[in-house]
C-alpha cells in the first residue's frame, strides 16, 4: 500500500433536506449519538468511503442515520475551515434536497435521533452547520 509523505484532510458530505410550507422551512436535524459535539443537533452526515461519489455517499450517511431515502440532491457548497471539527482537517460538501412533506424520521447508526425543525426555532448546532444553514437559506 503506498502512503503520502504528507498529512491529507478527511472528506465528508453533510444533507440539507428541507420542506417548504406557507409559513415556515422545517430541516431535518440528528442528534449525535458520539463525541465531538455529543447530544448536539446537527445536519445527518459523515465520511465518505473509498469507493463512493460525494452525493452516493451524502444518501447513504442520510439514510443510515434517519431511515430517509432519497434518489438524488443537489451539490451545494464546500466548506473548509481550518479548525470546523476539532477532531482533526475536515472538508465537507454539503448536498441538498427538498421534499414535498415531512418524512417520519428516526435515529440510526451513530444518531441518537431525527427530527425535524422549523428553521426559525432551531436548537444550538454542532460544528460550523448554524453557518451553513444560514449561507443556504440565505440564498434561497
Amino acid at each position: 500500500m503506498f502512503t503520502y509523505k504528507y498529512p491529507r484532510a478527511a472528506l465528508t458530505v453533510d444533507a440539507i433536506v428541507f420542506v417548504k410550507s406557507e409559513t415556515t422551512i422545517s430541516v431535518l436535524l440528528i442528534e449525535r449519538g458520539r463525541e465531538p459535539f455529543k447530544n448536539k443537533w446537527a445536519l445527518p452526515g459523515g465520511f465518505v468511503d473509498l469507493d463512493e461519489t460525494l452525493e452516493k455517499a451524502c444518501i447513504r450517511e442520510l439514510e443510515e442515520e434517519t431511515g430517509l431515502q432519497v434518489e438524488k440532491m443537489q451539490q451545494f457548497r464546500a466548506y473548509d475551515a481550518i479548525d470546523r471539527d476539532p477532531r482533526h482537517r475536515t472538508i465537507s460538501v454539503v448536498y441538498s434536497v427538498q421534499l414535498a412533506g415531512k418524512m417520519p424520521v428516526k435515529g440510526n447508526d451513530d444518531a441518537a435521533q431525527a427530527r425535524w425543525f422549523s428553521i426559525d426555532d432551531m436548537p444550538e448546532l454542532a460544528f460550523d452547520h448554524a453557518d451553513i444553514l444560514n449561507d443556504f437559506f440565505g440564498d434561497q
